[in-house]
C-alpha cells in the first residue's frame, strides 16, 4: 500500500523559500488558536531511520516549515537534527510539499512521500521507501530552570512591575516591547521566548523580536525555524555573527536563551586583562563561544525586549548578578 501511494506522490512542487514580498496574517499567540489551521499540525520535527540518496543508512532528521495556504518547505539532515546529530556542512537535502486531505505530499525530481503530522516517509522514484521518520518534539535543557540562590526575578507570570511598557498578558508572560527599568550587573541571564505563528509571513516580518544587553549586539529573535541560521536569523549577533548552528525550534514552541559573561582577569595595576567574553546558548547549545565585547562585567546593564512589529512572548527572565555585585 505504501509502495502504491509513494509512486502516486511523485512530482515537482516549486515553492518560492526565500525572503519576499507575501501576504501576512496577523501574529497568532496562543497555540490552541493556532490548532484551527491545519497546517499547524503538520509543520514541526521529525527524525527516525533510513536513506537520503546515494546516501548510507543512518539517523536523518527532518524540519517542515509552514509557508501558508498548505505549502511546507522541508529539509532533510543526514545524521539528525540540527544541534543534535548534524552540524554546518552536513549533507542536507531541501523538499516541498503541499497539502491534500489532510496530510501534505511531498514532491521532487527524484523523492516523493507523505507527511500526516505523526510521520514523515520519503520514497524514491521508484516508489520504494528510503525512510520512515517520527515526529518529535525537542525541549531545551534549561526550559523551566528556577533563579538560583541570589538571582534577581525580572518576570515570573505574577506582574510586569520590573519593566518600563510592560504588558502582562492573559496566559502570564511578558510581550515583547517593553524595558527592564534597572540595569543589572549580569553573569548570566536566563530567558525563556516563544515565536508567533505567522505562516504567510517572510524573512524579517515573521516573528521579529530581539534581546538588547548594553554592550553586546542584538541577540537576534525571529521565527528562522528550517533556514540556514544567517547573520540576521535567530540566535545570530545581529549583523555581526552567525550562530554555530540554527537552533531555532517550530513556532509557539517555548525556547530559552542563556548569555554568560566571562570578567577577565586584572593586570598589576588591577586593570581588566582583557574583553569580557560572552557564551551565548540557544536551547542548551553553544551558539557563540566567548564572543569579545570589551567593557567591565560589574557594569550595569540594561535588558530591552525589542518588538519589531511581532508579539513575540517572554516567561521566566532571570538575572544572575557577577560576583561581587550589590
Amino acid at each position: 500500500m505504501l509502495r502504491t501511494i509513494c509512486v502516486s506522490l511523485s512530482f515537482v512542487l516549486s515553492i518560492a523559500v526565500a525572503a519576499r514580498a507575501a501576504p501576512r496574517g496577523p501574529d497568532i499567540v496562543d497555540p490552541e488558536e493556532a490548532k484551527n489551521d491545519p497546517d499547524f499540525a503538520i509543520q514541526g520535527e521529525y527524525l527516525g531511520e533510513g536513506t537520503l540518496p546515494d546516501g548510507p543508512k543512518g539517523t536523518i532528521g527532518a524540519q517542515v516549515v509552514a509557508l501558508g495556504e498548505g505549502k511546507f518547505a522541508v529539509e532533510l539532515f543526514a545524521g539528525g537534527l540540527p544541534g543534535a546529530g548534524w552540524k554546518r556542512g552536513d549533507r542536507q537535502v531541501s523538499l516541498s510539499a503541499k497539502r491534500e486531505n489532510g496530510a501534505a505530499a511531498i514532491g521532487g525530481a527524484d523523492l516523493s512521500g507523505q507527511i500526516d503530522g505523526k510521520s514523515l516517509t520519503l520514497c524514491d522514484a521508484a516508489g520504494k521507501v528510503l525512510a520512515k521518520l517520527s515526529r518529535t518534539e525537542r525541549k531545551s535543557p534549561t526550559l523551566g530552570e528556577k533563579p538560583p540562590a541570589g538571582a534577581v526575578v525580572l518576570f515570573d507570570g505574577s506582574s510586569a512591575e520590573h519593566f518600563r511598557d510592560g504588558v502582562l498578558t492573559e496566559m502570564k508572560t511578558l510581550e515583547a516591547g517593553c524595558t527592564a527599568k534597572e540595569g543589572h550587573p549580569m553573569k548570566r541571564l536566563h530567558l525563556e521566548l516563544r515565536l508567533s505563528w505567522r505562516p504567510t509571513a517572510r524573512g524579517q516580518g515573521r516573528s521579529n523580536s530581539g534581546v538588547y544587553i548594553t554592550g553586546v549586539p542584538e541577540i537576534q529573535v525571529l521565527d528562522s525555524f528550517g533556514l540556514e541560521g544567517r547573520r540576521n536569523e535567530c540566535g545570530a549577533l545581529y549583523g555581526r555573527q552567525e550562530p554555530a548552528v540554527n537552533m531555532c525550534l517550530p513556532p509557539l514552541v517555548w525556547q530559552t536563551y542563556d548569555v554568560e559573561f566571562t570578567q577577565p582577569g586584572s593586570d598589576a595595576e588591577g586593570k581588566p586583562s582583557g574583553p569580557v567574553l560572552v557564551t551565548v546558548r540557544h536551547n542548551g547549545v553553544v551558539v557563540h563561544d566567548k564572543y569579545q565585547v570589551g567593557g567591565k562585567l560589574g557594569d550595569a546593564r540594561g535588558l530591552h525586549l525589542q518588538r519589531h512589529g511581532n508579539r513575540v512572548q517572554y516567561r521566566n527572565i532571570w538575572i544572575e548578578p557577577s560576583d561581587g555585585a550589590q
